[in-house]
């Protein structure tokens, strides 16, 4: 019901706990539901009147007491879990974890990315006088500098005439033929018509988001996970929500759940050296994902990115499923370059009308000059044996991370299976106040640049951990610095 200033509240009659009977949703005041929802909760807990421990509400009972969707109660909820407020516990629900952080209108931010801005804008921009050893590129020597240099070279004799147009729209044609033929090769058949260049994988999972969701959609990612997702999901409207991703793989119980309470559209997931964890799922889980997928209805976004870098035994989605409910996104950042900003997405052909609008909407079509680049390097005889050799320089960088780490007291908390990144930690935090971001600013500090573990889980943790590029774990400068925080942190290697 609402009062005289058009607050929704629960009835006077109603049984729900004291502190919900005086709980308010100014819907005519400035703001979203869902930052008034978060605001108020943690008011409720900053003044005593709900305690650490208490039980929340579940989300379809709160959406019911105040005549909101559940979707708006998701996101609020998982906004708090973010920032420390809440913990979700499974089959359980929500209970207040925390009394000292709260809210303030008007101050809500994203959790991960957006809360260390001028760290993230070092790990990406690549110009940094800091060790990168957060950053999610590999030193440009590890790729053949010359394999790029050339092809990029090539790329800039393109005939003036196709100065005048602004590309194909779904992408240079050369480069999805490319493209589709060794994905026929090597995992499924696709056709290029199927294909769809990107500006990199962001861009190919934002175009996704455009083309088949709607505001208020609920988006399954893995936790933790990619560390952009969940900005880009909420960038839409969308609801993210996560299923822990651990050393076993997916939490395929909590996806059953979640699927059974939100009824999700899409799930996004890397089935190959996923990042941060480096590691693949196993042949039988990829299987029940595609059945649990298919049961309900759900598109699966395999994140592909790091394909070429795993072995040719690990699954693959978009190859068990034909292309029929699997979205495949790939990317040559890993193999080539950041820099190109070369994507793509390989989907089924009753889905591609809708991707290309979004494409055409959203900017018109991509670079051909960079997509000519990546096609000029992939088709040399050269790609293949850099390839090569950059997956052995990662397997013995990532062995001799594993063992770096373990001499300075961290331990992996999953073991890779290769690939670029190892994250590893402790396993409890010597005091309530230490966490992952608190390192990371001594770390900056200290010239060394770190992904801590908020960047990329949905959920808060008792385990303290960050992601390292192997690429740049070999310097001293990073095994003294865990050597040097031993003492005062409470652990000793």
């Amino acid at each position: 019901m609402s009062d005289e200033s058009g607050a929704e509240r629960l009835p006077a009659s109603s049984e729900a706990e004291v502190p919900w009977r005086d709980f308010r949703i100014e819907r005519d005041a400035q703001g979203s539901l869902v930052e008034k929802i978060v605001v108020g909760i943690s008011a409720l807990v900053a003044d005593g009147r709900l305690r650490i421990g208490s039980r929340m509400p579940s989300i379809r009972q709160f959406a019911k007491w105040y005549a909101i969707s559940t979707f708006t109660v998701v996101e609020a909820y998982e906004r708090l879990s973010s920032a420390g407020l809440l913990s979700s516990r499974r089959g359980s629900g929500y209970f207040v974890a925390r009394k000292e952080v709260r809210v303030a209108q008007g101050e809500l931010r994203l959790p991960a990315l957006a809360a260390m801005q001028p760290l993230v804008t070092e790990l990406y921009s690549g110009a940094t006088e800091f060790l990168p050893v957060g950053a999610s590129w590999l030193p440009p020597e590890w790729h053949g500098e010359s394999l790029v240099m050339d092809a990029v070279r090539q790329a800039m004799r393109m005939p003036s005439g196709r100065l005048r147009g602004y590309g194909h729209p779904q992408g240079f044609p050369a480069l999805r033929h490319q493209i589709a033929n060794s994905l026929s090769e090597g995992l499924f058949e696709v056709t290029p018509d199927q294909m769809l260049l990107t500006h990199g994988s962001v861009h190919a999972f934002d175009l996704i988001l455009r083309a088949l969701t709607q505001p208020g959609d609920t988006v399954l990612i893995e936790d933790p996970g990619y560390a952009n997702l969940p900005a880009v999901i909420r960038q839409h409207h969308c609801v993210p929500v996560g299923i822990p991703r651990g050393a076993a793989g997916l939490d395929l119980g909590r996806l059953q759940e979640c699927i059974a309470t939100y009824r999700p559209k899409l799930m996004l997931v890397a089935t190959v050296l996923q990042n941060p964890l480096g590691t693949s799922l196993s042949h039988a889980q990829a299987h029940q994902l595609l059945r649990m997928a298919t049961d309900s209805d759900m598109i699966l976004i395999e994140g592909d990115t790091y394909r070429e870098l795993a072995s040719s035994a690990d699954p693959s989605l978009a190859a068990m499923d034909g292309l029929q409910r699997v979205i495949r996104v790939g990317s040559f950042s890993k193999t080539l370059s950041p820099t190109v900003r070369v994507g793509s997405i390989a989907a089924p052909k009753a889905l591609m009308p809708a991707l290309v609008r979004a494409k055409m909407l959203s900017g018109l079509t991509t670079s051909e000059i960079n997509e000519r680049a990546v096609y000029q390097a992939i088709t040399t005889s050269s790609y293949r044996r850099m390839i090569e050799r950059l997956k052995a320089q990662l397997r013995a960088a990532c062995d001799q991370t594993v063992h770096m780490l373990a001499e300075v007291g961290l331990s992996p908390i999953a073991q890779p299976r290769g690939g670029m990144f190892v994250s590893a930690g402790w396993q409890s935090a010597p005091t309530p106040e230490f966490n992952a971001s608190k390192v990371a600013d001594l770390a900056l500090k200290s010239g060394i640049l770190l992904s801590p573990d908020s960047f990329f889980s949905l959920s808060s943790s008792k385990s303290v951990w960050f992601r390292f590029n192997v690429g740049y774990t070999g310097s001293p400068q990073l095994a003294d610095f865990f050597r040097a925080q031993q003492p005062q942190l409470g652990y000793a290697a």
